[in-house]
């Protein structure tokens, strides 16, 4: 192959150093320092006053070097969701693994085992008999002890057991396996309030949280913890405050330590969580400004094709489509910068993206927008991050001026 086409196969890529206005191949997904940085640090500051350990969930961005972004700023680990991304993680560094799903199938064992042996701390979670056996069998065969942790569902919802009684039942087959330890108890309650019929969504997550201290207090009354530092873990990325002031008892912390997983945090977002963020500071108004977006898709329009009408070069293939992309700001490419500052923005008020299809959106333009340009590039907010990263094996790094620093690389 032509040493031309040599490490600029993917799209999105450019060489360090260079503009995202002139030297990327568009679209890209971009995210900026800043607020990246802002949220790795706040975050971490919101657990460590919860006197919580933080493991975030790395299946939002499987980016390695956020992963390191994320361990040097204090995390005690990170949460995975398969068992190839733990394989990925543990490959890139990243040593005490939480895969916060049931470990099935005697292939993906095969693959947490290898990590064992290879010294990682892992913990898995369990919710059933079959598994537990399973597991045990396994692991036994490889002379390998498993740390597992009883997952505590609702009615209606996923994974995990629904009662107090299934738990203890569950905790003292886990102890019949020499195989097996347990170590603790983990939950999701971001199936929580999506079950609830007509009650108020704080309420069923306290009452949630409330069930996994008492169970994990259960545990602890009837002997059934089998390491001398168990974990209690939850939390995704809406509802962190609530799981963390349940956790946030002496009394519990004295046994158990708390471990808090959201993972969307990192690059937040325009939608979903912009809105569940807006939630947390109503209920904590202690908390100074909360997280800022720092994940966006630049593209070019690429048609205009009658009046009121925009063609995007960026679909579903680019960004995640939950909710339509949000356009933020409007470059020009080629326009003039002094001193390497990017000096313009032109308007997208009132622009919408009203469909989006493999590789174009469809912007519905307001009638005062007459000077939008085939080649105009447009920055997007997205919803739901992890289903903008697995969309990409190569994402920009970028200051305030698009000068990308760094290539990130996804490894889903």
């Amino acid at each position: 192959m032509s040493t031309i086409f040599q490490g600029v196969s993917e799209k999105g890529t450019p060489q360090t150093g260079t503009s995202l206005l002139s030297g990327v191949s568009l679209p890209a997904a971009v995210i900026f320092e800043a607020p990246l940085a802002h949220n790795l640090a706040w975050m971490q500051r919101f657990a460590d006053a919860h006197h919580a350990r933080f493991a975030p969930h790395g299946k939002t961005t499987m980016v390695p070097a956020l992963f390191r972004r994320q361990l040097d700023a204090g995390a005690w680990g990170i949460t995975l969701a398969t068992a190839p991304q733990c394989r990925a993680a543990f490959s890139h560094g990243v040593e005490r693994l939480l895969l916060a799903n049931q470990l099935v199938g005697t292939a993906n064992m095969a693959i947490i085992a290898e990590l064992i042996e290879a010294g990682a701390d892992f913990y898995c979670v369990v919710d059933s008999a079959a598994n537990v056996q399973a597991l045990g069998r396994f692991f036994a065969e490889r002379n390998l002890q498993l740390n597992v942790l009883i997952e505590l569902g609702v009615e209606g919802g996923r994974c995990g057991c629904r009662t107090q009684a299934q738990v203890i039942d569950l905790a003292q087959l886990i102890n019949a396996e020499p195989a097996l330890r347990l170590a603790g108890i983990e939950g999701y309650e971001g199936v929580v309030h999506g079950e609830s019929q007509g009650n108020d969504p704080v309420v069923a997550i306290r009452d949630y949280a409330g069930s996994l201290v008492d169970i994990a207090q259960a545990l602890h009354r009837n002997g059934l913890i089998a390491v001398s530092d168990p974990i209690i873990t939850a939390s995704g990325s809406a509802w962190y405050d609530l799981i963390a002031e349940a956790f946030d008892e002496v009394k519990l912390r004295e046994v158990f330590t708390p471990v808090l997983r959201p993972g969307c945090y990192v690059v937040h977002d325009h939608g979903l969580y912009r809105e569940a963020q807006q939630g947390v500071l109503s209920r904590r108004s202690d908390l100074e400004e909360g997280l800022r977006p720092a994940l966006e898709v630049f593209a070019q329009v690429q048609s205009l094709p009658e009046p009121g009408l925009a063609i995007v070069a960026m679909g579903r293939r680019d960004i995640g489509g939950d909710r339509l992309p949000i356009p933020l700001r409007r470059y020009r490419e080629g326009s003039r910068r002094e001193g390497g500052r990017v000096d313009e923005t032109l308007a997208v008020s009132g622009w919408e993206v009203f469909k989006l299809m493999d590789q174009h959106a469809f912007i519905r333009l307001p009638q005062d927008a007459q000077d939008v340009q085939v080649g105009d590039i447009v920055a997007f907010g997205a919803s739901h991050p992890c289903l903008t990263f697995d969309k990409w094996r190569r994402l920009c790094l970028v200051d305030e001026n698009l000068k990308v620093s760094e290539i990130l690389e996804t490894f889903f």
